[in-house]
């Protein structure tokens, strides 16, 4: 029931962090892979990484931002795969101010644009495959600041809180399709992305830290049995969900 044999897959920001991690746990499912991201030489290393085991991956360059450059990825992805069955809308990036007043303009946009707008395009375009198939899965990857607020990360906490929302705007909408739409939100996870947070704010840091009763902070390998359970057959009955992969941080008194 865990098995996503022939299926193909397609994870933005798939290169790195949690979708690179996410990317590994499919393949050794038997998923077909697309990684998409704007870096071409660490999309490539992740596919290598992936045919070495025997899997079956492709890198594809994508501004995730930009409408005309998701049109030409998803073309692109289906003219090597043929219809993708499973998104994983993951690619994010994040622009921490003191407070929320310094964020620019630009800022917003840039963050809208990657973590929220990147979501829309890819789900507009991959539905009517989905619909065409009658079965579809589409995990969106939030954040614990899709729950709590942050001083210093409002523009990606605002990103965040609205995937959960989309997430259950698209669920409603086609769950009659036989596509499932959930939504995985990551405690404080060991990457590129948070390396800056730890560096740059450790006092909040170590907050995160004593507060997580595992007391370690994830992996993205945490991330990859909750994703593979998403997008297989054993969750067809389960859409619209948040679910937390955060070592108990979010439900600590």
């Amino acid at each position: 029931m865990f098995s996503l044999k022939d299926k193909v897959s397609l994870i933005t920001g798939g290169n790195g962090g949690i979708g690179r991690g996410i990317a590994i746990g499919y393949a050794n499912s038997g998923s077909k892979v697309a990684i998409v991201g704007r870096n071409q030489e660490k999309s490539k290393g992740v596919k290598e990484e992936i045919l070495s085991t025997g899997g079956s991956a492709e890198s594809f360059y994508c501004d995730v931002a930009d409408y005309k450059s998701v049109e030409k990825c998803v073309s692109s992805i289906n003219d090597k795969f043929g219809d993708v069955n499973i998104l994983v809308n993951n690619a994010g990036i994040g622009i921490r101010k003191k407070e929320p007043q310094e964020l620019s303009p630009e800022d917003w946009r840039t963050v809208m644009d990657t973590n929220l707008a990147s979501m829309h395009y890819f789900s507009s375009l991959l539905i009517d495959q989905m619909k065409k198939n009658k079965s579809g899965k589409i995990v969106n990857i939030g954040s614990m600041l899709s729950i709590f607020g942050a001083s210093h990360a409002a523009v990606y906490a605002a990103s965040k809180g609205g995937v959960v929302q989309y997430t259950k705007s698209c669920a409603v909408a086609w769950a009659k399709y036989g596509i499932q739409v959930n939504a995985i939100l990551p405690g404080y996870i060991t990457t590129n992305l948070t390396d800056g947070f730890r560096s740059n704010f450790p006092e909040e840091a170590a907050l995160v830290t004593s507060r997580i009763p595992s007391e370690r902070w994830g992996v993205p390998e945490d991330l990859a049995g909750t994703a593979i359970f998403l997008a297989s057959e054993s969750s067809n009955y389960v859409t619209g969900a948040s679910v937390a992969v955060d070592g108990g941080y979010s439900v600590r008194g």
